[in-house]
């Protein structure tokens, strides 16, 4: 009997006799088939007869009969009776402080400059260095540690602590309009700023040059506030020229940065406290701003040979 649509299906099993392997309709159906043959189930095995599997077999096929759930592959030599249970992880370290991929050292206090052996002479040119520039306004400390910090054989920072102050823009505490309890606390918070940042790029191998206008009798802006905020490791020197050459450099000035003539000789003569105070002082009234900055390589390689005590 045939089927009005499709191929004619397999002869059935008999009994005693194995299954049809290999069975195909054009054997018993001559001229092309008249569509896709259905694929039956697999009949089960009769006792002592091996099987093959069909040619096309089950897009997802499931389990045997007379079988549990699928095993899951084991590698050879292993046995199937239970999954592979996967270690516990172990708890993942803390995370160190890190910009971006790159970790960097924490900034701490910056200590005193070793002292080389005495048979060889200090070369601040290659040694890691936190310099403080002290002076007047006008005498040239910007200048000057642009131009140091431009021209070391070592990565050099320059911190300027007016370019910090200047950073608040809404609400500036401009000390030319008076000294009060705000600019206090911004000329603070620029110092304490300051600090923080100079320890950071020490930290790194980066030397610093800073520079301020430190009064010797006035502990708000002195030295004790960069101490506390860098470490005992800075070298403070101090650049002052004449009052005729500060009043000229002044006078070039534009902007808050430019002070009256009285407001410069009045912070001139404080300045003149730091004479006998024991730190080094550099006059660049007649000297350039690369000649200045020579001299003071020389300064702090005896500050390096010798800290002073301050």
């Amino acid at each position: 009997m045939q089927h009005a649509v499709g191929s004619p299906l397999p002869p059935p099993h008999q009994p005693g006799h194995g299954p049809a392997v290999g069975w195909s309709p054009a054997a018993h159906q001559p001229g092309p088939p008249q569509g896709p043959a259905p694929v039956p189930p697999p009949p089960p095995p009769a006792p002592g007869y091996p099987t093959a599997p069909l040619r096309a077999p089950a897009p997802h096929p499931g389990p045997a009969p007379g079988q549990g759930p699928q095993q899951p592959h084991a590698a050879p030599g292993q046995g199937t009776q239970q999954p592979p249970v996967a270690p516990s992880a172990p708890s993942a370290p803390p995370v160190p402080d890190t910009t971006g991929h790159v970790p960097l050292p924490p900034g701490g206090p910056v200590a005193v400059p070793s002292v080389p052996p005495a048979t060889a002479a200090p070369d601040p040119t290659t040694t890691t260095l936190a310099v403080l520039l002290i002076g007047p306004a006008g005498a040239g400390k910007t200048s000057v540690a642009k131009y140091w910090a431009d021209h070391r054989r070592v990565p050099t920072a320059h911190i300027s602590l007016d370019d910090v102050r200047e950073w608040v823009r809404s609400g500036f505490a401009d000390p030319q309009t008076g000294w009060n309890e705000h600019s206090e606390a911004q000329y603070r918070l620029a110092r304490r700023t300051c600090g923080f940042s100079a320890r950071n790029f020490l930290a790194n191998g980066i030397s610093c040059i800073l520079d301020d206008a430190v009064f010797p009798d006035r502990p708000v802006v002195g030295l004790g506030g960069w101490k506390r905020h860098v470490g005992p490791g800075l070298l403070p020197v101090v650049l002052l020229p004449g009052l005729d050459i500060v009043l000229e450099r002044n006078a070039e000035r534009s902007g808050n940065r430019r002070l009256t003539d009285e407001e410069v000789a009045r912070i001139h003569g404080r300045m003149a406290g730091w004479y006998g105070s024991g730190l080094p002082i550099i006059d660049n009234s007649q000297l350039d701003v690369p000649e200045t900055a020579h001299l003071l390589d020389e300064v702090l390689s005896r500050s390096i040979a010798s800290p002073p005590n301050w």
